[in-house]
């Protein structure tokens, strides 16, 4: 994966100036998950592995599933990665442009999972506290994993805080063991 998001990275970046520079971060990101939502379909990347489907029927089928909503750089990106062989590059080029995205807005995209629903006031001091810790504007998504007993973890970029009763036995168990 890592070697992937390096050579994801080059093309994010160009996508990202782009869209920067024509003021269209949100329709890039909007094409740029909805080709990577495409080109995820098992059917899609069996023809995309296929040696006797051409790399012309390859980018037709494709901008004929994506219609409209592409624009015409939107297409131009179809056409390079599928000249260049990197279309399994879409999902790592969405993800490294949604981060140089979030980076350029001031925004972080955090996850907190909990062992049960939180309330809305959970919610918001949640979101105020990692805002306090990391100084941007949180966009925050919410899910229930009952496997964690009780507590919270959040996840934040590569910052992950495991409040979790689950991750506090684990810790407490390796401590024993030492």
């Amino acid at each position: 994966m890592a070697e992937s998001r390096t050579l994801a990275r080059p093309y994010a970046e160009a996508v990202f100036n782009l869209a920067t520079e024509h003021d269209r971060l949100a329709q890039w990101s909007g094409m740029l998950r909805l080709l990577a939502e495409v080109t995820s379909d098992p059917r899609v990347a069996t023809l995309a592995a296929d040696p006797r489907v051409s790399k012309r029927h390859l980018a037709g089928l494709l901008l004929d599933i994506c219609g409209a909503r592409l624009n015409e750089d939107g297409k131009n990106l179809v056409r390079l990665l599928i000249e260049n062989e990197r279309l399994e590059l879409l999902a790592d080029i969405t993800a490294v442009f949604e981060a140089l995205r979030a980076d350029a807005e001031g925004t972080i995209e955090v996850e907190a999972i909990s062992a049960f629903r939180l309330s809305d006031k959970e919610i918001q001091n949640i979101a105020q506290a990692v805002k306090a810790k990391l100084g941007r504007e949180v966009k925050l998504s919410t899910s229930v994993d009952r496997s964690l007993m009780g507590g919270v973890v959040i996840r934040a970029g590569d910052l992950v805080i495991d409040g979790s009763v689950k991750g506090r036995l684990h810790d407490l168990a390796a401590q024993l063991v030492q």
